[in-house]
């Protein structure tokens, strides 16, 4: 950036030259509709279905959407460890530590070292959290069922693969861009 000048001076000895520097001269941008902007519609739509499929269970068994979340990847697979379960879940570090710290309290979860690495702890649903787990599953299932009602079977199909599409289009952006 150059040195800031005094006020009346210019940057250079032409005649009706501004005081800033030249702009890239770009055409002006298309207003942008944020209704109509799909990564805003997506994270308004995640959003709402996350908190309205949470009220199915939030308040009968007290778990919180970082608890759902782990306690199905728990149930596809176990044991995993916390960094593991951070990046399947899509949340920060912090925020998966703190749900796990929830989850031991009310006996959803067990901890114990990884036989391989002593130093990494590895996270199993415990009997109660397979309960839990059995209990909620089916409700999820039912508020996906009645989400989905509006779609014939053509329409989820198409659904389903748009998604993926989009999904590895984001991984290609996001390794792209590191």
């Amino acid at each position: 950036m150059p040195p800031r000048l005094p006020i009346g001076t210019a940057y250079c000895n032409i005649p009706g030259m501004d005081e800033q520097p030249a702009r890239d001269h770009q055409p002006p941008a298309e207003e942008l509709e944020i209704e109509r902007f799909i990564p805003y519609r997506m994270a308004v739509l995640a959003d709402w279905m996350s908190r309205s499929l949470a009220g199915t269970y939030q308040s009968r068994f007290g778990i919180s959407i970082p608890e759902w979340r782990v306690l199905a990847h728990l149930a596809r697979e176990q044991p995993l460890s916390a960094g593991v379960l951070s990046e399947r879940t899509n949340m920060d570090k912090p925020r998966v530590s703190r749900a796990l710290q929830r989850m031991t309290r009310n006996g959803l979860i067990e901890r114990e070292s990884d036989a391989h690495d002593q130093r990494v702890a590895v996270i199993r649903m415990s009997a109660g959290g397979r309960a839990t787990y059995e209990r909620i599953a089916p409700l999820a299932q039912a508020w996906e069922r009645e989400l989905l009602a509006g779609l014939d079977e053509n329409d989820r199909i198409e659904l389903e693969r748009l998604l993926d599409r989009l999904q590895e289009q984001v991984a290609r952006m996001r390794e792209s861009s590191s």
